[in-house]
């Protein structure tokens, strides 16, 4: 966990350099708890890119559990936000990864897709899983010989085939392979774009079908890659995504490149989906499990 802690703490520099500054400042004139508080505690957080919205509701959380807990120290209300905030992204419910998994990661192109993959692919393989990567993004030119250097970097096996073949072929004999080797995780990259919504919902679902007919025993997710840099564009860009396809869970990248981190809080009021992993560097070791606690006493600087 220390590792995962120094890690976040150097990701988020941005964001906490820009949240925390501002709620730093309205804490320093604060006198009361009082209305003024609240909305300039509500302005901090849609400023850092939370969302109106999910602003809205975090600040009415913290009212109630200022009245609940008959707070009345200024000082005292900064962890009981904090507090507010992990209680939001809480994600108990999520359970481990089963084995055997396969793992459809989609998004669009630019987003960090291929590279998640690579990360992800590294991360299972440091805990002691057998990886296996599928290159089903057979559109995008390049984007087979960047998956097999990620392959070389993690040191898994990859199943592709050539630029501009049937991605549900690649898929197929990934899943053969899969069951041939006892590989635990099965990491299948999907087209970042396609001609229209209709064509790649159709590709997608074509995926779906293979995956369920050759491996019905595995479980399967499918995990959408958004570039926290858009802030809350990458929301918009995830409920377009919902519309063609189902999503089990958030890979946030580039957290540590932008000040909008806040949009890790919106992601799951917005989609009703969790955020899975986030990236918060460019090591292959720089994308971590999401942990919600850990992130709110990082956002607030305040002691988990």
């Amino acid at each position: 966990m220390a590792g995962f802690f120094e890690k976040l703490k150097k990701g988020l520099e941005k964001t906490r350099n820009s949240l925390t500054d501002r709620i730093n400042e309205v804490f320093q004139v604060a006198v009361y708890i009082d209305d003024d508080l609240y909305d300039e505690l509500e302005e901090a957080l849609i400023v850092s890119d939370v969302g109106a919205r999910t602003a809205d509701e975090l600040i009415e959380r913290l009212r109630e559990k200022i009245r609940s807990e008959k707070i009345n120290r200024v000082q005292d209300v900064k962890p009981a936000l904090a507090s507010v905030i992990a209680e939001y992204m809480d994600q108990e419910d999520l359970e481990p990864l089963k084995i055997p998994a396969v793992l459809l990661i989609m998004g669009v192109n630019g987003v960090g897709k291929t590279t998640s993959i690579g990360k992800l692919a590294h991360k299972f393989k440091q805990e002691g899983k057998k990886v296996l990567l599928a290159a089903g993004d057979t559109f995008r030119a390049a984007a087979i010989d960047q998956l097999e250097v990620w392959a070389k970097r993690a040191d898994v096996e990859i199943i592709r085939h050539q630029e501009g073949s049937d991605p549900a072929a690649t898929v197929f004999d990934s899943l053969q392979a899969a069951k041939a080797r006892g590989t635990e995780v099965l990491l299948i990259d999907t087209a970042g774009r396609l001609h229209n919504k209709k064509n790649l919902m159709k590709e997608l679902e074509k995926i779906n079908r293979i995956i369920d007919r050759e491996y019905p025993t595995a479980h399967k997710e499918a995990l959408l890659v958004l570039d926290a840099t858009t802030g809350q564009n990458a929301i918009n860009q995830a409920q377009e995504f919902k519309q063609v396809a189902n999503i089990d869970g958030i890979i946030l990248t580039k957290l540590d490149g932008t000040a909008k981190g806040g949009v890790v809080l919106s992601v799951k009021q917005s989609l009703g989906v969790p955020v899975r992993y986030i990236g918060v560097g460019e090591g292959i070791d720089d994308l971590q499990d999401f942990d919600a606690q850990e992130f709110a006493a990082l956002l607030l600087d305040v002691k988990s």
